[in-house]
């Protein structure tokens, strides 16, 4: 109950706090490049309940159709279900900021707010990823997803498929509120420092 007030009260808060910078961004991912404002992708949450996750848009507006012929090519560099592609031309301009400095991650709020998403927790995948761990992606789903977690303040995109995935069950194992403020606190120079960012 604790965990859940945080949420929405932290969320509730931000999301007021840049409703003038979301606005900035929108406009500025229009004049980037064509395509909606946001993209929506259906993840797996909670118990296996899946939702759609809320992010501005860092790529071009075909970017799905674009990964098949991508991953073909091999420029795959990260083994296992948590599939990178390494130097994604499909990442636009002013996506590669946004991804940086972790702003395309802030519509989130939004589904903490409705509850499909907390602010500390795995980061949710799709129902593939999940199938392909097996039994640890089942207990990655004993908690929320979140929008920072151990992944964040460890190296991000640097980390290994087996380290993200370690590092998510030690979240689950000793989640907790003093824990979840912690991984908070850490998420700023790690944001802000851009260390491990892709």
């Amino acid at each position: 109950m604790a965990k859940r007030i945080l949420d929405v009260l932290f969320a509730s808060v931000a999301l007021v706090m840049l409703a003038v910078p979301f606005v900035v961004v929108a406009v500025l991912i229009k004049l980037d490049s064509s395509g909606p404002v946001f993209f929506r992708h259906t993840r797996v949450g909670e118990h296996g309940r899946s939702f759609r996750m809320w992010k501005f848009r860092t790529m071009v507006s075909d970017a799905e159709a674009r990964l098949r012929e991508l991953s073909a090519a091999g420029n795959v560099y990260d083994a296992g279900p948590f599939v990178k592609i390494a130097h994604d031309p499909r990442i636009t301009r002013l996506g590669s900021f946004l991804r940086k400095t972790s702003v395309d991650e802030l519509p989130q709020l939004l589904n903490v707010v409705t509850g499909q998403m907390s602010l500390v927790g795995p980061r949710p995948l799709i129902a593939a990823e999940v199938e392909a761990l097996g039994a640890a992606g089942d207990e990655r789903l004993r908690v929320a997803p979140g929008i920072t977690g151990l992944w964040q303040i460890s190296g991000r995109s640097t980390t290994t498929a087996d380290e993200r995935l370690e590092l998510d069950l030690e979240y689950v194992r000793r989640r907790g509120l003093v824990f979840d403020l912690r991984i908070l606190l850490l998420t700023i120079p790690a944001v802000l420092w851009g260390r491990g960012a892709m």
